[in-house]
């Protein structure tokens, strides 16, 4: 194992000014996937819970969900949800039972609310309730992806560790290209966030700054 007394944002910022790092790219249609842009996650005055990166993170992904939306593509929105006995959180909601704890956010909660500052059209963007990490797992996800022949996806959201990694490893796996707008994603520490955007741009995604991406897309015509 290398050691080095580097903190996970050093790390990151060493591996994001690497020329060498090849790129996966941009497809030819994209979608944009926000994941778990609720208020248990992002209202920080709020809930312990919640978390902030970049204060103009959730203005960041409503342009992004613009300009997607007018292209005719989709824009996914997930939450977590769970009901009053929790059971559907299964074994991840056995770790601890305080009114914090995942199993505990209940359907119709403030806790599972959008953010009121996310501009969703109720209309035209599609919405899904989520259990687990991944935003695929027994979701009509793929189908949808499928149907709109996307092969590029774009994850905004939190937690960067958690959620929004674990989109990005099944969307890997299902032979989707992944781009993390950074400025776009969270974390409740630091050294969570920059040490997963490192496994994320080694790995399993294109972490770009959100300019770069918003000039890609504005500039694209996705057949």
């Amino acid at each position: 194992m290398e050691r080095t007394t580097l903190t996970a944002r050093a790390i990151y910022e060493e591996v994001k000014a690497n020329p060498l790092r090849r790129s996966f790219g941009f497809g030819r249609r994209i979608a944009l996937i926000n994941i778990d842009l609720q208020k248990a996650y992002t209202r920080t005055d709020l809930y312990r819970t919640a978390y902030e990166n970049d204060p103009r993170q959730i203005d960041h992904i409503n342009r992004l969900a613009a300009l997607v939306r007018s292209k005719g593509l989709p824009v996914v929105w997930t939450y977590v949800a769970y009901m009053d006995s929790g059971e559907d959180a299964g074994i991840w909601g056995t770790r601890s039972n305080t009114e914090d704890s995942l199993q505990n956010i209940k359907f119709h909660s403030d806790r599972a609310a959008f953010d009121e500052r996310c501009s969703i059209d109720r209309v035209r963007d599609v919405i899904y309730c989520k259990k687990m990490p991944s935003p695929f797992h027994e979701t009509p996800l793929q189908s949808l992806l499928i149907w709109h022949r996307v092969d590029t996806v774009v994850i905004t959201g939190g937690s960067t560790s958690g959620c929004v990694r674990a989109a990005a490893v099944d969307a890997l796996s299902r032979g989707y290209r992944c781009i993390v707008p950074e400025e776009c994603v969270a974390d409740k520490h630091e050294s969570y966030h920059y040490a997963n955007l490192t496994d994320l741009a080694l790995k399993y995604a294109d972490v770009l700054a959100v300019e770069q991406v918003i000039e890609h897309l504005s500039h694209e015509d996705q057949a």
